[in-house]
């Protein structure tokens, strides 16, 4: 009894290695712009959480994520780039910044961030 071969043909691994190659790229190009988010918004979050400005001005609260952006060499969203607003409630941080990611040639991509966070004042 014979057996037909199965399995993976020059053309096929070829295909299957250009794909994966592409997703690895894709991955590795984006991968940072989405980590820089997510760190700007834990700064954000963290500064109206811990209460290091509680009863501050809208100025504190800027020279609060101006430190926490250095530490972490932030440089996409800086302390003017914050939307404070301060009530008899609380404070309310928000953001909002785009991110241009060159992949190859005339292709980017553009990513629209936006966070915020809202605590007791």
């Amino acid at each position: 009894m014979q057996r037909n071969q199965t399995g993976l043909s020059l053309v096929g691994f070829l295909f299957l290695a250009a794909a994966l190659g592409l997703v690895l790229v894709l991955g590795m190009k984006t991968i940072p712009a989405v980590i820089e988010y997510y760190t700007i918004l834990k700064n954000v979050n963290a500064i109206v959480k811990s209460g290091e400005v509680k009863g501050g001005t809208v100025a504190d609260y800027r020279n609060a994520y101006a430190k926490r952006s250095i530490m972490d060499e932030m440089s996409s969203v800086g302390p003017q780039d914050l939307d404070i607003i301060k009530d008899s409630k609380g404070v309310d941080i928000s953001f909002a910044y785009t991110r241009k990611v060159h992949m190859w040639g005339p292709v980017s991509i553009l990513f629209e961030f936006e966070g915020s966070a809202s605590g007791a004042n």
